[in-house]
């Protein structure tokens, strides 16, 4: 066998990137464009008539601007470092890093949003209702048409499935958590802008002014809580947390009760969307193949993309 034949058997690649990467990209960017424009108009509206509701809603939208467009440039990073070999495990987590980076921007400009809305409560300034009204509409337009760019055939619920063998499976952690999380926010956005709408009307209907600087106060929580959720959803794939308890059980009982060994320590984590590394460490009674385990693993768990096994050969330790 030459040298060439046996480092392609012996060797794989470390690209985790994941199911319709490229298409993903493509529809962030139409959405941060789409976003972009409308941010521009609705925050320039805020100041010239006066409204913290439209002017929180715009802030809102900068957010998706900035999350989208670190999105976009997320999948655009993990696709030009796929084959860099300097990323130990891949370049899938380009996503969970945008992610953070964008989640700890919104916390900042929910608190200076909070900040400027209680100003107006103890400081009121006049709103031109009948020219901001319209432009929180088109808000909300703009945001259900970024949301249908954006859904996915996941968007409304997790698919849990079930693999070959009838076990119940982990789709739910497949999907691409960076799209799921633009989508989300963009839903959220869909709201404040509602609300922001139901604010001008009252305002400009019943002169309830006060109504306005609520619900930018409103507003600025959904930022704070979708940023909150963020940022230990992404820091927890970024510290390399176990990447889901329930499955590190699950392989752990079908080693030890199916293969006659016992584990003495097994990590599991997340490389990218659809993607999971997984170290083992077995002590057995009598010799077993790494192959045969490694094998036995990955046709159960299609996800486990990265599989390392230790085998200790122990005949006096016994097993579970």
């Amino acid at each position: 066998m030459s040298d060439q034949a046996h480092d392609h058997t012996w060797t794989h690649d470390h690209v985790y990137l994941g199911a319709g990467h490229g298409h993903a990209e493509r529809r962030t960017r139409i959405a941060a464009a789409l976003t972009a424009v409308f941010m521009a108009v609705e925050i320039t509206a805020g100041f010239l008539f006066g409204s913290m509701a439209l002017l929180a809603d715009g802030v809102h939208m900068a957010t998706h601007v900035g999350a989208l467009g670190l999105a976009a440039g997320a999948y655009f990073l993990a696709r030009r470092h796929a084959q860099n070999t300097r990323f130990t495990f891949g370049s899938g987590k380009f996503g969970d890093l945008a992610a953070f980076a964008s989640a700890v921007a919104l916390t900042i400009l929910a608190v200076g949003v909070v900040a400027e809305s209680i100003e107006r409560l103890f400081d009121p300034v006049t709103v031109r209702y009948g020219e901001a009204l319209p432009i929180a509409a088109i808000g909300l337009a703009v945001n259900i048409i970024s949301a249908l760019i954006l859904q996915t055939p996941h968007s409304h619920g997790h698919d849990h499935g079930h693999g070959h063998d009838g076990h119940a499976g982990h789709d739910h952690h497949h999907q691409d958590h960076n799209l799921r999380a633009a989508y989300v926010h963009v839903l959220a956005d869909a709201a404040t802008s509602l609300l922001a709408i139901l604010a001008l009307g009252a305002g400009w209907l019943w002169g309830v002014w006060y109504l306005d600087p609520i619900v930018g106060i409103v507003g600025a929580f959904v930022i704070a809580s979708w940023a909150y959720g963020l940022i230990r959803a992404s820091g927890l794939v970024l510290l390399d947390a176990e990447d889901d308890p329930e499955l590190a059980r699950e392989i752990r009982t079908m080693i030890e009760t199916g293969m006659n060994a016992r584990v003495a320590d097994l990590h599991l984590w997340r490389l990218g969307p659809g993607h999971r590394g997984l170290i083992v460490s077995l002590v057995c009674p009598d010799q077993m193949t790494v192959e045969r385990i490694r094998a036995a693993l990955r046709a159960r768990y299609s996800d486990l993309s990265h599989v390392t096994v230790e085998i200790a050969v122990c005949a006096d330790c016994g097993t579970p």
